[in-house]
């Protein structure tokens, strides 16, 4: 499906064809760090159909469980996370972007959980929480 996207200031729009089929949850501490969150939220758009307006800063991250390198992209301006993928320069194999950003993201429900070993015991309760449509009153 075709996607498209910006980071919270507009400043990274993106574009793209991904696989809602492909769309996972990682719930490792690595994930839990980057987000500020419990989990992260991501689908892989091959490097040949990804097009991106506006140059993301990025950082190399040593994966804790296989060693690997993966870049770490965000947005310069407003720190929004973009993608994460392996360095080196020029266009990669493949984005592993993070779907908070896309447009499309009521249709990119996650398909499977990783590291499911971290998550944290209250996601799964979630559901039973008291729900609000907008903020709560303090």
């Amino acid at each position: 499906m075709k996607i498209t996207g910006s980071c919270h200031c507009g400043f990274i729009k993106i574009e793209g064809e991904a696989d809602p089929e492909k769309v996972s949850i990682c719930h490792c501490t690595d994930c839990q760090t980057g987000t500020g969150s419990a989990f992260r939220v991501s689908v892989p758009i091959p490097g040949a159909q990804f097009n991106m307006t506006g140059e993301p800063t990025g950082y190399v991250k040593t994966t804790a469980d296989s060693g690997n390198l993966r870049v770490q992209a965000f947005c310069p301006k407003c720190g929004s996370p973009i993608y994460s993928t392996t360095p080196g320069a020029g266009k990669q194999a493949a984005y592993m972007v993070r779907v908070g950003i896309l447009d499309q993201r009521d249709q990119l429900a996650p398909k499977r959980q990783n590291w499911f070993r971290s998550a944290r015991p209250w996601v799964t309760a979630l559901g039973g929480l008291p729900k609000n449509e907008k903020q709560a009153p303090p």
